[in-house]
């Protein structure tokens, strides 16, 4: 479906007048507002934005949707690098007013809503030194991160987002609303896992959480390198990252130091190579676990540091606030070759701006210990998930931070594992939505056809329905 009507071919006013939340068309005041998403680079033009209160008014506008021939776009926190959440002439499904948490801290489950991010949920479990494995962005939304797999913090303790959801309510393409986990829609369930927004709006999660630190305090931060010690950094990390504990995980990136606090006015400004280390276990064991993240090399800073996970969690959303222009390319990483290193080097010595960075989130421990064909995220052969970005925020500066973005990946991929994680990609084509699901790509085309046979939710990294017969 590619309709792109008038907005006054559809009978917008009734779809308003059903909703307990607010419709927006371009005609209104805060329609720039309405259709703006996290990356500035993305400029389109939705023919209406629903800003839905609960699951009736989810029903009603995919309803609507489907009967005037419009495309649903789904929004959960809109983060997405792609910004596929909005379309030009599509209905926008914006959860953002759907926010709600539920801990049961006995049972270690958290119900969260579909328009939730990660901030929601580690306020309503942290506070009870609990947690659930999400990303490393505190204002990222829970549903397009959950359903792209999760990679975060807790991954090799505890393994992918995914890999701990244990029930979503979702409103199919043909308005009914169902329950799916391990006994209900098991094979949707399965999809959801990895598997996008292809098969519905997910109205809510329910996962699994754990107990992380001493009472959700962790100890953890970044240990900062020069540049030049890079590729030493990035030698010495790949070695020992598989062979630490999993309750301790650290994301290595090449940036510049932010000029702001915490940071010493002294390293403002500076190229760096940085590791963000996180530690989970208990903190008795934690000078043992950390004694050799702090002594390698001649760190320009150690900023390791006893805090709730949460805090962790928020430490770089002020420094990415909404509407800076990125640039994403993303690849799996099966290892950290020489190769790779000396392309690392070259691309971090002429990181083009203060905001682009390139970083590198391992997936080994026990997000590697599930079968690879357990959930729809395919990739379980350890190693990172490997993201460059370039960011700023001028829009000027669009073509400098797509052009070495774009650089550096057409060099570093040949020494990739091939496939990315979707979370990371932008609108890159079929082919290599394919490579990132590896041999789960036709099992979701089946269950994408049978549950989106007309493939209405197709704003997403896309798989097309199988063919029928």
């Amino acid at each position: 479906m590619s309709g792109h009507p008038d907005t006054t071919e559809a009978p917008y006013a009734e779809l308003a007048a059903s909703l307990r939340g607010t419709l927006t068309l371009p005609q209104d005041a805060g329609y720039d507002a309405a259709r703006a998403v996290y990356n500035g680079m993305v400029d389109r033009r939705p023919a209406a934005i629903a800003r839905v209160a609960d699951t009736a008014d989810i029903v009603a506008c995919v309803n609507f949707a489907r009967e005037n021939g419009l495309d649903p776009a789904v929004r959960g926190g809109g983060h997405q690098a792609s910004g596929l959440s909005v379309a030009d002439g599509a209905l926008v499904i914006d959860l953002g007013g759907m926010r709600s948490t539920t801990i049961d801290p006995a049972a270690h489950t958290v119900r969260v809503d579909g328009g939730a991010v990660w901030a929601d949920v580690d306020h309503a479990t942290v506070a009870f030194g609990q947690a659930t494995p999400s990303g490393f962005i505190a204002s990222t939304g829970v549903g397009g991160l959950a359903l792209g797999g999760g990679i975060g913090y807790l991954t090799r303790r505890f393994g992918l987002t995914v890999d701990n959801l244990l029930a979503a309510d979702v409103v199919l393409a043909d308005g009914t609303l169902v329950t799916a986990d391990e006994n209900r829609h098991p094979d949707l369930f399965w999809a959801l896992r990895g598997g996008g927004g292809n098969f519905g709006v997910v109205t809510s999660f329910t996962f699994r959480t754990h107990d992380i630190g001493e009472h959700g305090v962790i100890i953890g931060g970044p240990v900062l390198y020069d540049l030049a010690d890079a590729p030493a950094v990035m030698r010495w990390y790949r070695e020992l990252l598989p062979a630490l504990p999993e309750e301790l995980s650290g994301w290595l990136g090449l940036l510049t130091i932010p000029p702001a606090a915490p940071f010493p006015e002294s390293l403002w400004g500076r190229k760096a190579c940085g590791i963000i280390w996180c530690y989970t276990g208990e903190h008795a064991a934690a000078d043992a676990v950390l004694a050799p993240v702090r002594e390698f090399g001649s760190p320009l800073l150690v900023g390791l540091h006893a805090m709730p996970f949460s805090t962790l969690q928020q430490a770089f959303d002020a420094l990415y606030p909404a509407g800076l222009q990125w640039y994403w390319r993303a690849d799996f990483v099966k290892e950290i070759s020489d190769a790779a290193i000396d392309i690392h080097a070259k691309y971090g010595a002429a990181l083009p701006t203060g905001f682009s960075t390139m970083h590198l989130y391992p997936i080994d421990g026990a997000a590697a210990r599930v079968p690879a064909d357990a959930t729809a995220f395919a990739y379980r052969q350890g190693g990172w998930a490997g993201v460059i970005v370039g960011v700023d925020p001028d829009p000027a500066n669009a073509e400098l931070i797509t052009g070495w973005t774009k650089s550096y990946y057409d060099e570093l991929h040949p020494t990739t594992a091939g496939g990315a994680y979707v979370n990371f990609m932008m609108e890159e084509g079929t082919d290599r939505i394919r490579a990132s699901y590896l041999q789960n790509y036709d099992r979701l085309a089946r269950i994408k056809a049978h549950y989106d046979p007309a493939n209405l939710f197709h704003h997403n990294q896309n798989i097309e329905p199988a063919p029928v017969g």
